[in-house]
Parts: C-alpha cells; sequence; structure tokens
C-alpha cells in the first residue's frame, strides 16, 4: 500500500515537472521567436558574426549571407572591429572564423579591424573566448549577426559577461509550420540547457 502511494506520488510529481519544463520552454521558444525578427542595429564597439560551415576555404550560402550583412553594417560605421567566430568544424586546413576573415578583406574591410575566434566548436565555446577578447581589448558593446533564431541565446550568454548586446538579424525567409516552431524550441533546449550548466 505504501509502496503504490509513493510510486504515485512520483508519477504525479513527474507529470507536475513536465508539465512546468514544457510551459517553461513554451515560453523561452516564444521569446526567441519575437527576437529572431528585431532588427535592434545600434552603434557599438564590435559587430560580432557567428560562424556556419564552410566548404574548402569559402563560405556557405548560410555563413555569405551573414557576413554580407555584416559588411553592410560596417560600411554603415555601425561599429570599428569586427569579430568573426567558428573553430575547423573537421577541415583540416579551414575555420570558419578564418574564412569569414578572408572573405571581409578581400571585400576591402581592413585585416586590423577583424578580430578572429577561430578554436570554439559550439555556440558556447565561441561565446566564452568572444568575451574573454572583448574584455581583454576593452569593448564593452557589440552588435550579433547570426539567423535571427540564433540571437536570443548569445545576447543572453554575452549579456551575462555584462556586455550591452543588440541583435541584427541577416535577412532571411522565415521557417513557416511545425520544421519553424522546432527551430525554436529546440534553441530553447540550448538555453536552458546552457543555464543549468550544460553547455552545447
Amino acid at each position: 500500500m505504501v509502496k503504490r502511494l509513493i510510486a504515485s506520488l512520483l508519477l504525479v510529481a513527474l507529470g507536475v515537472g513536465a508539465i512546468l519544463i514544457s510551459r517553461y520552454l513554451s515560453r523561452v521558444a516564444a521569446e526567441i521567436e519575437q527576437q529572431s525578427t528585431q532588427d535592434e542595429t545600434h552603434k557599438a564597439d564590435a559587430i560580432l558574426v557567428l560562424g556556419a560551415a564552410e566548404y574548402r576555404g569559402k563560405p556557405s550560402p548560410v555563413l555569405e549571407a551573414r557576413l554580407n550583412h555584416v559588411l553592410w553594417l560596417y560600411l554603415q560605421h555601425e561599429a570599428p572591429y569586427i569579430i568573426t567566430t567558428g573553430g575547423a568544424g573537421g577541415d583540416p586546413l579551414f575555420t570558419e572564423g578564418g574564412v569569414s576573415r578572408a572573405y571581409l578583406t578581400s571585400r576591402g574591410v581592413p585585416p586590423e579591424n577583424i578580430i578572429v575566434e577561430n578554436r570554439g566548436a559550439s555556440t558556447v565555446e565561441s561565446i566564452v573566448a568572444v568575451g574573454e577578447i572583448m574584455e581583454r581589448m576593452n569593448l564593452h558593446s557589440c552588435v550579433v549577426v547570426s539567423d535571427g533564431y540564433h540571437i536570443f541565446r548569445v545576447k543572453r550568454m554575452l549579456q551575462a559577461r555584462g556586455l550591452k548586446v543588440y541583435g541584427s538579424p541577416r535577412p532571411s525567409v522565415p521557417v513557416a509550420g511545425w520544421r519553424g516552431k522546432w527551430v525554436y524550441y529546440r534553441q530553447a533546449i540550448g538555453f536552458a540547457l546552457w543555464r543549468i550548466g550544460i553547455p552545447i
């Protein structure tokens, strides 16, 4: 009788916990979706671009779109520095950060105005490194450029380090239907894991 009561209480506790977690993730996913369409472009110390796939030294279409947006912001004099991020991702010769730098310099950005973070194997690793770079260079604010769904989590990570952060998503067509919702929900899971100390 006692064992059955304990089992029932555990099931109720698990059910309540699952409901609370689901509600939390849904709320965060909604905030991520809202952030994904907001262009907060503002004068800052640096423009930070999140890495994406590169193919043998050339940026993927996603990365190229991010870099073109960064270039536009830079030419509008929104910030004097650009920070590129992203490690090798299995490529023995190139890194996302290095490919981004080469792309920008080939389009007229002075090399001395580009700071490269090229060791991060995940968003969390890259952002930790970026935070250290900005602290070392006495940079206090940045405009984050990435796909819209990515910006909420990156902003919160950098804000946790005391930085002023603005989001500027690259132009893109939003993903509709359940696929779009899953993108935001997945980011909410990543954010929640980061909050409890599990970096992904």
